[in-house]
């Protein structure tokens, strides 16, 4: 009874100290507002994590274009993306962990009133940075399924079922957004620190605005090429990505959380999964490809060999990947100038006036690939004066001879080097024998998630419908020739 007395005297006491008792419900480590800088270097971080990471329940896009094969478990590469829900995670992982909280900082700063014509451009700067990320992980979703959620996405209360636009309106969106959000980016701060890639220079920013514009447009042309024609010339006049300083990185740290997601798959992890497929390590022998060493290790007989594309392999018997790709500071990459050169060259084999011809901007493609690796400036000459190699000597079309070696310059960055050979055609890849379901060619795209389907029947319905069928070979409105 003592006990009892004391404590509600104690309690009593407690409460009489204070004039407001409110605050005792208030869970201080989950804050109810946060700064649309967190939200916004969470965002980012979680899609270049997304964009590099090569975890096989959402991002196997290295095994799509068959630059990486696997080792006890070929499943992927052979093209099964049910049994661990890939689409759905992948969707998943945009929608809800990039979109949302970037559209939650966007909310937070048109909130904001900028006392001065100062604070005004720093505010428009962080809203456009803000916005062309949006666009760009858009970019992703569409380039991977399809027709998909757009104008009604991310609003769970108005659009608890959202509908799914039409992939070529939603691109022509995404390339007025970027239109004006580069034109809205001026020569003043942003985000500073809270920008992992660009520390908030907001001229880079445009420069990559301009340059995923250049994307779209290039992707759209076999659509629609008159717009596509007039989109490519005014994203060049506007200024791209003009070297590799230019490259949209976000430097890894060497500790974790914060390493390349590359380091904690293949290295932390502990796990021996993927090896180098033959497919890209022949096609570099046959070119004696000087970033072979910058991308491989030797195999046990001294050679760079490749794992067979689509089966198992014995991870010792092969080579593997390089030591900087395992290292815990790679950077990673969602742009950079190598692919905006081959972009350039394939508009100019169009006859879209772009400055410099075909050979001009293949040339500047390889090149700079190769220095970004650190290929001495020798070696790279000796490349391109290959007969194989050389624009006007090497074997086939225009689009076998850029997408080739788009598809060289482009390693490690599986999603980019898939989508160059959707586009082109080349190189010529085949699907693996005993491919999941009687595959005979590689997939195309992403089916949807079979969660969307269950959830959000009617619209997935319509969306398959409008795009021709729910199959990994169906191809999307860009990739019809």
């Amino acid at each position: 009874m003592k006990k009892i007395v004391l404590l509600i005297a104690f309690i009593a006491l407690s409460v009489s100290c204070t004039d407001d008792i409110t605050g005792l419900n208030v869970n201080t480590k989950n804050p109810t507002t946060t700064k649309s800088e967190f939200l916004f270097t969470s965002g980012q971080k979680a899609l270049v994590d997304h964009m590099t990471s090569t975890s096989v329940n959402y991002n196997v896009f290295r095994l799509f274009a068959q630059q990486w094969t696997e080792t006890t478990y070929p499943d992927e590469s052979q093209y099964n993306i049910t049994t661990r829900t890939i689409p759905d995670n992948h969707w998943a992982v945009l929608y809800r962990n990039v979109l949302t909280d970037l559209k939650a900082a966007k909310a937070l700063l048109d909130a904001e009133t900028p006392a001065s014509p100062a604070e005004t451009a720093v505010l428009n700067n962080k809203k456009a940075i803000v916005d062309i990320h949006m666009a760009y992980a858009y970019s992703i979703l569409v380039d991977t399924f399809g027709d998909v959620p757009y104008t009604e996405s991310n609003d769970i209360e108005g659009h608890p079922q959202p509908k799914y636009d039409d992939a070529k309106t939603i691109y022509k969106d995404l390339i007025a957004r970027l239109t004006a959000d580069a034109n809205l980016l001026t020569a003043t701060d942003s985000f500073g620190s809270a920008d992992l890639i660009y520390g908030g220079n907001a001229a880079k920013w445009k420069k990559f605005a301009n340059s995923l514009r250049l994307r779209l447009a290039v992707n759209l042309d076999d659509a629609d090429h008159a717009y596509a024609a007039s989109q490519i010339t005014a994203a060049v006049t506007a200024g791209l990505i003009a070297s590799n300083a230019d490259n949209t990185n976000l430097q890894y740290l060497s500790a974790q959380p914060n390493t390349n997601p590359l380091y904690v798959d293949l290295v932390a992890s502990g796990r021996h999964d993927f090896v180098p497929a033959n497919t890209l390590v022949n096609k570099m022998n046959t070119l004696s490809d000087p970033r072979r060493a910058k991308y491989f290790t030797l195999a046990p007989d001294n050679t760079y060999k490749g794992g067979i594309y689509g089966t198992g392999n014995s991870y010792t018997n092969f080579s593997h990947v390089s030591a900087t790709i395992e290292s815990p500071t790679l950077p990673g990459t969602l742009f950079d100038y190598a692919e905006v050169e081959f972009l350039l060259a394939e508009a100019a084999a169009k006859g879209i006036a772009v400055g410099g011809t075909a050979e001009s901007h293949y040339n500047a493609g390889i090149t700079a690939s190769m220095q970004n690796w650190g290929v001495d400036s020798a070696d790279i000459a000796t490349y391109l004066a290959r007969t194989d190699v050389a624009y006007t000597t090497a074997t086939g079309t225009y689009k076998q001879k850029i997408g080739e070696q788009a598809w060289l310059a482009l390693y490690n960055r599986g999603f980019e080097a898939w989508t160059s050979y959707r586009r082109l055609d080349f190189p010529v890849l085949a699907a693996p024998a005993g491919a999941y379901n009687g595959l005979t060619s590689v997939p195309v795209r992403y089916s949807y998630p079979a969660k969307s389907q269950t959830l959000n029947t009617a619209n997935v319905t319509a969306a398959i419908t409008a795009i021709g069928g729910d199959n990994l070979t169906t191809k999307l409105f860009w990739d019809k020739f």
